[in-house]
């Protein structure tokens, strides 16, 4: 009996060890790959012009509300170069250099990293993987897809990354990195793609591809590689609690790179498609309310006057699913297909308006600065008017004072007063401007009027708000009177 017991435990002790022999098996090899490409990426060390450093919060954090909606512990994006902690910058000659990481792209010297890495450089200092160093110049830099293209001169032809399609990647797709976290040059982590197209607060026009390769300071502008070698993205931030690696890291897809890179090089500015309008997501209710059979696209809250959206037919309202032959499965979809976009071009997009599909041809214009869209003073309010019982709201027509403060041009109805309701379960606050309902245009209280009384008892109907200088669809399901 005991020798049977031996005999089963030396047997299960062998297949358990071949079991794990097998999934290790499994596993990918990056030993090659990281051989091969670890002379294409760059350390690059940032010199501030003179500065003084003053106590104050940290620099490198661009999104300072709470990610959550309880607003709980501070979660913030950030861009991870090598900075001191608890201090920003200003004019002193003994400011602290920042480190970062970046690639090089051509035999000749052109090198891809972060704007960010280099934003308000005095000097440039690029270290190769041989250490030599070479001094750089920066060729030019955009702000809003956060890359920067260097030039350095170089004694011999570089050796240069091979370029990925961004667009193939899968999710779960094994990725790693190269760069230089807190100084450790050439540090190679690895991981998997865990998300693509994150929109990131106020990072509308780049597509993120998120994974959970480990990221700190100091890898800013470094390559993420495919296990094929090509490189898929430049690691650009993080999401952290601490200013630390947690396991959520985002990379600039190459699609969005190159693009950025080819007119950076040529003209030394990047230039991004404009359609100019609102939008924000479909709901499960606003799908229901525009007759759609499940949430889709990205719904124009607002056409802006003389715009190319304007120009080309599109409405508010108006549900973009389709552009240029691409899918807008939601909003933040659109963006950075419209900047994607070259001036001028001519562009397919397909809506759906009021339950029909239609196609549009836009010419793209040039994007500028964005609108401003705060409200800087509320309207006045009103104290007495009737309950419309089927939303559970009152009205009062807008005054020539209030339409300059709440900018709305013409028409709408000013909500001066709420009660327990269909309005208040929607999410309608006093102070808002309805400006349409279902697909009519709400000209003053007599027309919200009628068109409240043509509307079905318990439909659900999309209702176009102005709050705060912006639009906005709500879903709201009308009471029973």
């Amino acid at each position: 009996m005991i020798q049977f017991l031996y005999k089963y435990l030396f047997l299960l002790t062998l297949t358990t060890v071949a079991a794990f022999s097998l999934q290790a098996s499994d596993l990918p090899d990056f030993t090659e790959l990281a051989a091969k490409n670890s002379p294409t990426v760059v350390n690059i060390k940032a010199i501030p012009k003179k500065q003084e450093v003053i106590a104050d919060k940290p620099q490198g954090m661009p999104f300072e509300r709470p990610f959550g909606p309880d607003g709980g512990l501070p979660d913030f994006f950030r861009y991870f170069y090598d900075e001191q902690p608890g201090q920003r910058k200003k004019p002193r000659r003994d400011a602290r250099p920042s480190q970062g990481s970046g690639f090089i792209m051509s035999p000749d010297g052109y090198i891809i990293t972060n704007h960010h890495v280099v934003d308000g450089a005095g000097e440039l200092i690029v270290t190769l993987s041989d250490r030599s160093e070479l001094i750089a110049k920066l060729i030019g830099s955009d702000e809003r897809s956060d890359i920067a293209v260097l030039k350095i001169d170089a004694p011999y032809d570089l050796q240069t990354v091979i370029l990925g399609d961004s667009d193939s990647l899968k999710v779960g797709e094994w990725v790693l990195a190269i760069g230089s976290p807190f100084g450790f040059d050439y540090s190679v982590t690895a991981g998997i793609v865990s998300a693509k197209s994150r929109s990131l607060p106020d990072d509308n026009y780049v597509p993120f591809i998120q994974t959970d390769v480990a990221i700190n300071p100091g890898n800013s502008g470094g390559p993420l590689f495919n296990l094929q070698g090509k490189v898929v993205g430049v690691n650009s931030q993080i999401y952290s609690r601490t200013g630390g690696f947690m396991g959520l890291s985002f990379a600039i897809p190459m699609k969005v790179v190159l693009n950025v890179y080819e007119q950076i090089k040529q003209t030394g500015t990047v230039s991004r498609g404009w359609l100019g309008v609102f939008i924000q997501d479909v709901t499960q209710e606003l799908a229901e309310s525009f007759g759609m059979t499940k949430p889709a696209g990205a719904l124009i809250s607002k056409v802006l006057p003389n715009s190319p959206a304007k120009k080309g037919g599109i409405k508010a309202g108006d549900i973009v699913v389709e552009f240029g032959g691409s899918a807008v499965d939601r909003s933040s979809d659109l963006p950075p297909l419209v900047g994607q976009q070259e001036v001028g071009s001519k562009v397919k997009v397909q809506i759906i308006r009021n339950g029909k599909k239609m196609r549009l041809t836009i010419v793209i214009g040039a994007l500028k600065d964005e609108p401003e869209v705060a409200l800087k003073s509320k309207a006045k309010q009103a104290d007495e008017f009737n309950i419309h019982e089927k939303l559970g709201i009152a009205v009062t027509a807008i005054n020539s004072d209030q339409r300059i403060k709440l900018r709305v041009e013409r028409g709408g109805v000013l909500i001066a007063n709420l009660e327990d309701g269909p309005a208040t379960e929607a999410g309608l606050q006093q102070g808002d401007v309805i400006l349409k309902m279902a697909s009519s245009l709400v000209l003053g209280v007599q027309s919200f009027k009628n068109i409240l009384r043509s509307l079905a008892p318990n439909s659900v109907v999309p209702i176009l708000i102005q709050r705060e200088g912006s639009p906005l669809y709500v879903a709201v399901r009308l009471g029973e009177k």
